[in-house]
């Protein structure tokens, strides 16, 4: 805009001043016929003929005013001839010419720096173009004789130009040239924003879009090529870097989510190693305690059982009172009766110490669950518990058929009591029993569930552990379920129990469907 306005300005000036020289060179060859034309009217002193030429000129279009003026700057000769035997101050620009102040200039004289443009009161620009006439060889030689040789210049021709025409002309091709400048300057703005805009707002605009989309997050973002210059190598060159960047973001997530999940792996199986190290030394630790005071204890027992049942036997055949027999064998009875709990309790806390060593053989585990289902069915119903079992047509398994029925009998009774401890009773009493071999066929998977009480998270931590019980009034030694835990261990599976207080509990049972040679019967083996 700066280069087409400095250019409209130039071209204006340039025009303004060719103009202005046409003007220039129209007043003077008009002088120089003037001259030419009144040559012979002075020679003859012809005064009318003079002024008749000066008038014929004046009347052209674009004259102003036609005046020869003498030496002394009378006016002589008029187009208009008001203006005739006026004078002209010797400081006027007519004089300049050939005069300064008082001096005369010497010569020659240029007439065509002697113009001068003057604007009007109406705002009419008229130029004024002032020529000596020089007293030639052909003036002094004439028959009149008027001037001597001596004589330089005889008279001055003054010229004047309206410049009316030249000032529409010009005022016309400027708004013109204006008008084109402007329309030029918006096109080449319009020519340039779109060329702008097109090829290189547009793309970059893009490009900042896709990098605030790279930068939130998102590297899924390409940019399209619509070009081969350096906007289309350089969205290239982002496309290339974005699907770089999505590889290795990628790749670190696999291999972060590849990492914890190692991590946690890891960490559960220590955990769950550690708790079963701490379970085992604990029940190892328990088990030689509970047969060393098995031992001592037993023998004691035994004879309180038998001196207590002799006692009884004595009083029945002594004449006493009957009320008074009654009574004594009442207590007796009674200190048998609890020496007998106690060799109970003595012999539990044996099979837990010294586990019997497992006779391995193949059975189908649906026929253990049966009869699991038997034994236990009238303590259910005693209890109004309903029981199902549910097995799968390939439920053969290795183990010991006899200790994996006490297992089942553990976790049965236990939830049997556990639904009937449950206050306000369950809708649905029930104790279900499904086993399922896992999708592989290696493990044997059952599920024992009840509707019961279900257990605290304190609880559960600690239903393994030897001698602990939830039982009130002595109903339970807390060797179920410890008891149950080492013939799993032995059997190289696992128990784990799913629980929360009010929902009832679910024990899952893992064990493998084939078995080494041997099981080991001695706790601290159990894993």
């Amino acid at each position: 805009m700066i280069v087409m306005v400095a250019l409209a300005l130039a071209t204006i000036s340039i025009h303004s001043s060719h103009l202005r020289e046409n003007v220039l060179v129209s007043a003077v060859r008009i002088s120089d016929l003037m001259v030419r034309s009144t040559t012979h009217s002075m020679l003859k002193n012809d005064k009318g003929e003079m002024q008749e030429i000066l008038r014929a000129i004046g009347d052209e279009p674009g004259i102003h005013g036609l005046r020869i003026m003498n030496k002394e700057g009378r006016v002589v000769f008029a187009a208009d001839t008001t203006e005739l035997h006026s004078t002209v101050p010797m400081g006027d620009k007519v004089c300049r010419t050939c005069h300064e102040g008082t001096t005369v200039r010497p010569g020659p004289y240029d007439h065509r720096d002697d113009y001068d443009i003057v604007t009007r009161a109406d705002g009419e620009r008229i130029l004024t173009l002032v020529t000596p006439i020089m007293n030639d060889a052909s003036c002094w030689t004439a028959a009149c004789h008027a001037h001597a040789e001596g004589t330089r210049v005889l008279g001055i021709l003054d010229v004047r130009m309206s410049m009316s025409d030249m000032d529409a002309s010009l005022a016309e091709s400027r708004n013109q040239f204006i008008a084109l400048s402007v329309a030029a300057v918006l096109a080449i703005a319009f020519v340039s924003g779109g060329f702008l805009w097109w090829f290189v707002r547009r793309p970059v605009r893009t490009l900042i879009d896709g990098m605030e989309t790279v930068t939130a997050g998102n590297l899924d973002k390409r940019l399209p090529i619509h070009s081969a210059d350096e906007l289309g190598q350089l969205a290239g060159a982002f496309n290339a870097m974005t699907e770089e960047l999505a590889r290795a973001r990628q790749e670190i997530t696999e291999w972060s989510g590849t990492l914890e999940a190692k991590i946690r792996e890891k960490t559960a199986d220590l955990e769950r190693i550690h708790r079963s190290m701490l379970s085992v030394e604990k029940m190892a630790s328990l088990g030689n305690l509970a047969a060393s005071v098995a031992h001592e204890i037993n023998n004691p027992l035994e004879g309180i059982l038998t001196f207590a049942k002799l006692s009884i036997k004595r009083l029945q055949r002594l004449d006493l009172p009957r009320e008074q027999v009654e009574g004594l064998i009442g207590d007796l009875q009674l200190v048998a009766d609890e020496a007998q709990r106690c060799g109970s309790i003595v012999k539990n806390m044996l099979v837990f110490a010294r586990p019997q060593r497992a006779t391995l053989e193949p059975v189908a585990l649906g026929t253990i669950l049966e009869r699991c289902r038997m034994l236990v069915q009238h303590y259910a119903e005693m209890h109004n518990v309903e029981i199902a079992v549910a097995t799968s047509k390939d439920d053969a398994l290795v183990c010991d058929p006899g200790q994996i029925q006490q297992v089942l009998m553990v976790l049965m009774i236990n939830g049997i009591e556990a639904i009937a401890l449950a206050s306000p009773r369950p809708a649905s009493a029930l104790i279900s029993v499904e086993a399922r071999p896992d999708p592989d066929g290696d493990m044997m998977r059952i599920r024992v569930a009840d509707t019961g009480i279900g257990m605290t998270d304190d609880v559960r931590a600690r239903i393994f552990e030897p001698f602990f019980t939830t039982k009130a009034d002595g109903r339970g030694v807390g060797l179920g379920l410890a008891i149950a835990y080492g013939i799993i261990g032995r059997h190289h599976g696992t128990i784990e129990v799913d629980t929360a207080p009010g929902t009832g509990s679910t024990f899952t049972v893992l064990l493998p469907r084939r078995q080494s040679a041997t099981i080991p019967t001695d706790l601290s083996a159990v894993s």
